[in-house]
């Protein structure tokens, strides 16, 4: 019972900070403005992380690497410890760790994945509300390199928009492979 508490605890705050992480990195990727109050939390939470960690991992192509690089990390850490405290890691090896940086890859891309779909659906939730809401700004910034594609091929029907329906239909299918890789990984390591 102790263990399972430990492991929440531990499995909240690793998946918050690859949350806080990943949405910097996106925020940064799109060229989404800071200047909101969820762009000044997330600097506020992962500053101290990312900034030493820049002067060591430079951006590439204009993308924060510190902050992706980070996001793994966290789930590196999560997860050796999980797999460790449970008693599946019985020893560091060349085939555990292995385990563990493959296991955080998925998880990474699992919280990315849950993250745009978040996106997408307050995205849409303030386009049908109040569409000049301050923080809409930010959402439609996260939102449409993603949505363009979709509103290229399917036409608003009655005045709707239903490329949010479309990308979360493919999001959602994403996140059932990434399950099918997981569980593929999983037996053949242990």
């Amino acid at each position: 019972m102790l263990l399972k508490i430990l492991l929440f605890v531990l499995d909240t705050v690793c998946g918050f900070f690859t949350l806080a992480l990943l949405l910097r990195f996106v925020m940064q990727w799109v060229r989404a403005p800071f200047r909101n109050p969820l762009g000044q939390f997330i600097v506020a939470v992962t500053d101290w992380m990312v900034r030493p960690v820049r002067r060591l991992i430079p951006g590439l192509f204009g993308l924060d690497m510190a902050s992706l690089l980070l996001a793994w990390l966290w789930q590196v850490i999560y997860h050796g410890l999980a797999l460790g405290l449970s008693g599946l890691l019985f020893a560091v090896s060349l085939e555990p760790t292995l385990l563990v940086l493959i296991l955080a890859v998925l998880e990474v891309l699992k919280i990315g994945l849950y993250l745009l779909m978040g996106a997408v659906l307050i995205s849409a939730i303030f386009s049908w509300v109040n569409p000049y809401a301050p923080m809409a700004g930010i959402f439609n910034a996260l939102t449409n390199p993603l949505l363009r594609p979709f509103r290229r091929v399917i036409p608003p029907v009655g005045g709707v928009d239903l490329s949010p329906l479309a990308l979360l239909l493919v999001l959602q299918i994403a996140l059932f492979v990434l399950a099918g890789l997981r569980q593929g990984i999983l037996p053949a390591m242990l």
